[in-house]
């Protein structure tokens, strides 16, 4: 019952304090790469709070957080990490589903904030513009942030990691950085949400040059560590 109310709490508030903020962040856009950057991680930063006082879920991070032009490989188990790359990094350029684009207000901001979109359906030309974003967000040396198992992934479930992690490491030849984590056991599938510590693990990075076979082995053996 207290898991519940607590979940029913942030969920008011969270969503409510979320309105001006994503508003202000379409608005910011218009501005400069700049304002839509600092109202992004306003926004992130008001989950966090959230989620800490409301929810009871703290947060810890193993390993250093990489600020350049890398490559940042999450394991994918809940909502929490998505929004949390925004707080986590100073200006990510994160991969993420094209479909979203569309969502009003908050799709332009993540537009003009520089997300990489991906098409599911993997189409050569989406392929390319996904890879054009990511060589543009390299050379500007901001981290290049994927969730490689393209889905949400329940906690013990190692889903195969999709082609595209692949295709940017090929592409790119820069460091990969793999990260573990735990999200799923304080925000599972669902309302409810529990009280505990999420811990993110930023694992050694690999080095560019390895084949397709090898890299992908590499990630997913790290980020289903145990975080």
């Amino acid at each position: 019952m207290i898991a519940f109310i607590r979940s029913l709490i942030f969920t008011l508030v969270f969503y409510l304090g979320s309105v001006p903020l994503v508003v202000g962040a379409a608005i910011g856009a218009v501005i400069s790469p700049r304002a839509i950057n600092r109202m992004a991680r306003l926004w992130a930063g008001w989950f966090l709070l959230t989620t800490d006082i409301i929810l009871g879920i703290k947060l810890r991070i193993e390993g250093a957080v990489p600020q350049n032009g890398v490559i940042v490989a999450l394991k994918h188990q809940a909502a929490y990490e998505t929004i949390l790359t925004l707080w986590l990094f100073d200006n990510p350029a994160v991969v993420m589903k094209a479909e979203l684009h569309q969502i009003p207000f908050w799709g332009f901001a993540a537009r003009q904030h520089g997300t990489i979109p991906v098409d599911r359906a993997g189409s050569a030309t989406a392929l390319r513009t996904m890879l054009r974003a990511a060589q543009g967000a390299r050379d500007a040396g901001r981290p290049i942030v994927i969730f490689p198992e393209g889905t949400r992934a329940p906690p013990g479930t190692q889903p195969p990691l999709r082609p595209g992690l692949a295709g940017l490491y090929r592409a790119l030849k820069v460091p990969l950085v793999p990260v573990a984590l735990n999200s799923a056991t304080c925000w599972p599938k669902g309302f409810i949400k529990h009280a505990g510590v999420v811990t993110l693990r930023f694992l050694p990075p690999v080095p560019p040059g390895l084949n397709r076979d090898a890299i992908e082995a590499r990630v997913h053996a790290a980020i289903n560590s145990v975080a």
